[in-house]
């Protein structure tokens, strides 16, 4: 076999590759073999008619087809390995010249990662917020820990503003009742917008035994989207009491005796959030500042499928989930459908473009990654998929996945060591030691963000790299 490569653009080649007929012996046998096991000859037993019998019978020409069909992943990845080249995704085949007992000839294009130039990126320097925890935000905080510890008492009188209420609702679209429109006993405090659009207005006022219709969009449900009439009737007014701030709260709510402890370890769980956020902050505006100081051209058609991916998943998993359209959806965002696409494809071009660059760090630093890596990393994408560790672990290894999770984790500590060169400087010129911050975050933010969506291990691999990863012997 011969095989030359031609540059069509730099991520696009041609392979063209030459086989002389003698090397198709074996996948000509396997050919004739097959076909035996499918056809009936009369005169002859299943699996034993001699090979120019069914030549005469089903042509040469099925014979060659099926051989060749065998025998063009074989020589194509030779082909590639001979080349050296990273290939993504499928050929596109083309026999250009077959002669029966002489020769084969075929071109296989095929995209490939781009060479990439990283230059040095020690100079790059990042502002981020400063973390500043004022005495307000510690109100805040032990205020909402306030909220959780509320009390509600039943009184008789007309419900008010933050009043806790109990509703029987009844929904009718076009006059019917619907199936799922039905609920007793559902517990609503009044002005936290948890329910449907209008109920406020409609309750507010009423006493226990008080009714009202009103009209509002249905959220979910069957009909969701849709205008209905929803009665409304008031079983129950409590009014919520919130308890006393002082030493008794703070032994209810938390292990602390005084309040004064309590506000402190407040103060200190902001501080904490502040500086993880503050990390992830430094993160995004490093990776930003290295994606420009690097040329990186994308793939044509993995881009495309990453588009198409991303739109796929946003409609029939997020979407869906929230009984939701995209017309509903851009509606809701304030958006238009060409400002969505325009958005969908600068983010997978960034996603790509990142994944490009850190894979490249990756190998130029040859970074690792070890067990205890590759299960924290686990641990962390259970927790925010809603799965169990187990159940992740074997959905990603159903999935084939653990390859995709593999390069999450390096690609994160590739961005971690661009981070560590940089100079990463507070809004008041405080210079930011991030070692702590990313031994917590592991650097990963960014690099998932970017390069794939948020969903379970089956909807998530990034483009780029599912594509990087199939198999090459595949055409």
């Amino acid at each position: 076999m011969k095989s030359a490569v031609e540059t069509l653009n730099p991520t696009r080649v041609r392979l063209s590759i030459e086989v002389p007929f003698e090397e198709l012996k074996d996948s000509l046998d396997a050919a004739y073999k097959k076909i035996n096991q499918q056809v009936t000859v009369k005169g002859f037993r299943k699996g034993k008619i001699p090979a120019r019998v069914i030549d005469q019978r089903f042509g040469r020409g099925a014979v060659l087809e099926e051989a060749v069909n065998d025998a063009l992943p074989k020589f194509y990845t030779d082909a590639v390995n001979e080349a050296e080249l990273n290939v993504l995704g499928q050929p596109e085949v083309d026999i250009t010249e077959l002669k029966d007992g002489e020769t084969l000839n075929f071109t296989a294009e095929v995209d490939v990662r781009p060479t990439i130039e990283i230059p040095d990126y020690s100079g790059i320097e990042v502002e981020v917020d400063a973390v500043e925890v004022g005495e307000e935000d510690v109100d805040k905080a032990v205020e909402e820990l306030r909220e959780r510890f509320a009390s509600t008492a039943p009184v008789e009188r007309a419900a008010e503003e933050g009043d806790v209420v109990t509703l029987d609702l009844e929904a009718k679209v076009d006059g019917e009742v619907l199936e799922d429109g039905v609920a007793s006993g559902v517990s609503y405090t009044i002005g936290s917008g948890e329910l449907l659009d209008g109920i406020d207005d409609a309750v507010k006022g009423l006493e226990a035994g008080g009714e009202a219709t009103f009209a509002s969009e249905l959220k979910g449900g069957s009909a969701a989207g849709k205008e209905a009439e929803v009665t409304v009737k008031v079983t129950q007014v409590a009014k919520r009491e919130l308890p006393e701030l002082d030493d008794d709260f703070a032994q209810l709510a938390s292990e602390f005796d005084t309040l004064e402890e309590l506000r402190a370890d407040s103060r200190k769980r902001l501080e904490n959030m502040k500086q993880f956020d503050q990390a992830t902050q430094a993160q995004e505006r490093v990776l930003e500042k290295l994606l420009e100081l690097v040329e990186v051209p994308v793939p044509e058609k993995l881009l495309e499928e990453e588009i198409n991916t991303r739109k796929h998943n946003l409609e029939h998993h997020q979407l869906g989930q929230m009984g939701l359209d995209l017309e509903k959806y851009l509606e809701i965002q304030g958006k238009t459908a060409e400002e969505f696409d325009t958005e969908t494809k600068e983010a997978a071009v960034k996603g790509i473009k990142t994944q490009f660059v850190l894979d490249e760090l990756v190998n130029r630093e040859k970074l690792n990654v070890n067990q205890e890596e590759l299960t924290e990393h686990l641990m962390r994408r259970a927790a925010s998929s809603g799965m169990s560790p187990d159940q992740f672990a074997q959905a990603v290894v159903e999935g084939g996945q653990v390859p995709m999770l593999v390069g999450e984790v390096a690609r994160g500590k590739a961005l971690a060591a661009v981070v560590e060169a940089a100079t990463v400087k507070d809004t008041n010129g405080e210079v930011v030691d991030l070692d702590d911050d990313e031994d917590e975050t592991g650097a990963e933010t960014s690099t998932e963000a970017a390069a794939s969506e948020e969903e379970t291990p089956e909807a998530e691999t990034p483009k780029a790299e599912a594509a990087a990863s199939e198999e090459k012997n595949e055409a």
